[in-house]
């Protein structure tokens, strides 16, 4: 793994876990699924404007269009779309902790339904990251976490495995930018129904909202989606979920400098205990490969 790939990890894992605090923060003032599906109208248009400019076109290939719609619907949807919900009654830091237990579910379903061998070294990791989970759902329940909050964020996570578990042949055969354009359209299309059904549209506009929404629908809408992408072309889908480790500490921290949302003794426990779990899933399955 090269310098440049490093500094692209890096980048992506920040700017995917401060999207937990600039939600939070959106969703204060603004209906959960209809910013969320005018941020991905925005990231989408930009994104194709973009690579039409770059001479790419909409031929994609059939991996290519198959990837692009279960991406649309499983992150941009289901996944961001229950957890822009959830954030109006669960902190940022919870809702980046859940999220970012992806990489161990990944690793789980490869092994339960795919019988992909993970070594002793992933084994244990799988029991690091369940383990950190249980220390920091004790401590939210017992100090009254919104259930229903935690449990949209879990069906989340879920649907980000699938989105995962869909990325192979997404970054082949060139396009990507138009693909990275293409499945935010996708997850535009379906939270805009979703929202017309189920949502009464009141904004109240303020600065930090106008802030948090330009940078959400910039940041990790489109460049991180963007990185992500080139990441895995540049190293592959394995040796990029590396990366993911960083996600709880990048999270919460961000979200206590940010949103000043504090963390309990069992929180910290939690997130570095899940952080080495995470690691070692990732370095297993690495290393088979």
């Amino acid at each position: 793994m090269d310098i440049r790939a490093i500094a692209m990890g890096l980048l992506f894992a920040f700017i995917w876990s401060s999207a937990f605090s600039s939600a939070r923060i959106i969703v204060a003032d603004a209906p959960p699924l209809a910013s969320l599906a005018m941020r991905f109208l925005l990231s989408g248009i930009i994104g194709v404007i973009i690579a039409r400019a770059l001479g790419q076109t909409w031929a994609l290939s059939r991996e290519q269009w198959r990837a692009t719609l279960i991406f649309g619907l499983c992150q941009n949807a289901i996944y961001l779309g229950l957890n822009f919900v959830a954030m109006q009654t669960i902190q940022a830091s919870l809702t980046s902790i859940i999220a970012s237990t992806m990489p161990l579910m990944v690793a789980l379903a490869s092994w339960i339904i795919f019988r992909d061998r993970l070594p002793k070294l992933g084994v244990l990791g799988l029991a690091f990251g369940i383990a950190g989970v249980v220390i920091i759902m004790s401590a939210r329940i017992e100090a009254g976490v919104d259930l229903r909050g935690v449990a949209l964020c879990l069906i989340g996570a879920v649907a980000l495995t699938v989105a995962t578990l869909s990325m192979r042949g997404a970054s082949s055969g060139g396009n990507l930018l138009m693909v990275v354009g293409l499945q935010m359209l996708v997850g535009s299309a379906i939270l805009g129904v979703a929202s017309g059904v189920t949502e009464t549209l009141v904004v109240n506009v303020t600065p930090e909202l106008i802030a948090a929404f330009v940078y959400t629908t910039l940041a990790p809408g489109l460049l991180a989606t963007w990185i992500w992408f080139k990441l895995v072309e540049r190293i592959g889908a394995v040796r990029a979920a590396t990366f993911h480790f960083l996600n709880p500490f990048f999270g919460v921290a961000i979200a206590a400098l940010l949103l000043g949302e504090r963390l309990g003794v069992r929180d910290v426990i939690g997130v570095l205990i899940i952080t080495v779990g995470i690691l070692a899933v990732q370095l297993s399955r690495q290393t088979k490969t």
